[in-house]
């Protein structure tokens, strides 16, 4: 079977993408290792993603944001960074003036149904479901995909969106660096007896990091941040024991509180990949940059990721040039290395400095939220780069 472009990974940022390329006109295969059930009616997965204003605008623009339940978007009104038992914070809100959140809260699983459904009623998206790639070959004019249902793909442009621990990355020669912190994040929701007023914490302490982000109603998702035999030890409790240790580990900050629905664990483990793009391929989501999520930033980096290789490819069908040739998909890597490569870089090291427990560590980070908090410019900059409210939707770096 032949087409414009095939994407293998139907996460978010692939189905994004998915959407956003048939909009031009260009014939889309969607490769997806799931069967098309689970990604209609897509299981919760313990991940909350706080999506920025830049993010939110993209999925208006690709159709996608309609389809979520208004009554499941969290909205967040202030961040609230604290190191240990410190007698002060770094509180971030919206500037004076500016009612709208600092950003909204949605969860993975709704974005990716919510994603599901509009591709799903999009023309020109082809989904090839509980199928693996068993090996890509690269020439001069296309790229072919054995899959192991048998069947065979032809498409001008492949695109890689199928995970941190990307396969295809891998048979594209496509190395990563990565960074393994040696930890666990273990994700639940909890129901607990204070309000939480709208408020993200995030909470560096002693042998564990903790972030509360709120939920509708007396909810929050609560993010423990472990050495992996923590972890697991928490994840074999029952409701009543989890409960009881979960409200200790946040020191009672919203009094009791008890879980609902299921928990979930993942290593902490950050990816960036040698190149982005390459001669009839680009990588983009989780595959071409998986962060720390301790700046919140990783699904908004995938998510304006694919919007700027649409941005490209839509500059390129313009002129009748070929989505596959290495022009538009290198100006596509180079915008998507300058927009992630600092942060990346960044988070690593907050994660590693605030994740330290020594001595001087400890000096060194309250020291840095002292400063932040004291220079009222620094803390609406911080503010700025986090919420992206100014950020403008891609556009292509060429003429």
């Amino acid at each position: 079977m032949r087409m414009d472009v095939a994407i293998v990974g139907a996460g978010p940022s692939g189905l994004c993408l998915a959407r956003a390329l048939a909009g031009i006109g260009l014939s889309v295969a969607l490769v997806e290792a799931q069967p098309r059930e689970v990604l209609r009616q897509a299981p919760f997965d313990g991940r909350e993603i706080a999506l920025t204003h830049a993010s939110r605008r993209i999925l208006q623009s690709l159709g996608i944001w309609r389809h979520l339940d208004p009554a499941a978007i969290a909205p967040m009104r202030q961040a609230r960074i604290v190191d240990g038992h410190a007698s002060f914070a770094l509180d971030i809100r919206p500037e004076q003036g500016q009612a709208s959140a600092l950003g909204w809260l949605v969860s993975n699983h709704a974005i990716r149904q919510a994603a599901y459904e509009e591709v799903h009623a999009h023309g020109g998206i082809g989904l090839f479901d509980a199928a693996r790639v068993l090996s890509v070959q690269r020439s001069q004019d296309q790229v072919d995909l054995q899959l192991d249902t048998g069947e065979h793909l032809h498409a001008r442009l492949l695109v890689a969106a199928d995970s941190r621990f990307s396969e295809v990355r891998r048979m594209l020669g496509v190395g990563a660096q990565q960074c393994d912190f040696g930890k666990t994040m273990l994700v639940c929701r909890m129901q607990h007896a204070q309000p939480h007023g709208q408020v993200a914490l995030e909470w560096f302490c002693h042998g564990r990091t903790v972030a509360l982000l709120p939920l509708p109603g007396a909810q929050s998702s609560v993010v423990l941040t472990l050495r992996p035999q923590q972890a697991q030890a928490l994840l074999a409790m029952g409701d009543a024991e989890f409960g009881e240790a979960v409200t200790g580990l946040c020191e009672g900050r919203l009094g009791a509180m008890q879980p609902v629905g299921t928990r979930h664990a993942y290593p902490l483990v950050a990816t960036y990949a040698h190149r982005f793009a390459g001669e009839r391929f680009a990588l983009v989501g989780d595959a071409a940059v998986g962060m720390h999520p301790v700046t919140a930033h990783g699904f908004n980096f995938g998510l304006q990721g694919q919007a700027r290789l649409a941005a490209e490819l839509k500059a390129a069908l313009a002129h009748g040039a070929d989505p596959g040739r290495i022009a538009p998909l290198q100006a596509y890597a180079r915008a998507h290395r300058r927009a992630t490569w600092p942060l990346y870089q960044a988070t690593n090291a907050i994660a590693k400095l605030y994740t330290d427990d020594r001595r001087p560590a400890q000096w060194l980070r309250q020291a840095a939220l002292r400063v932040a908090q004291g220079l009222p410019p620094l803390r609406r900059a911080i503010a700025a780069h986090l919420t992206q409210r100014a950020e403008v939707m891609p556009r292509p770096m060429r003429s």
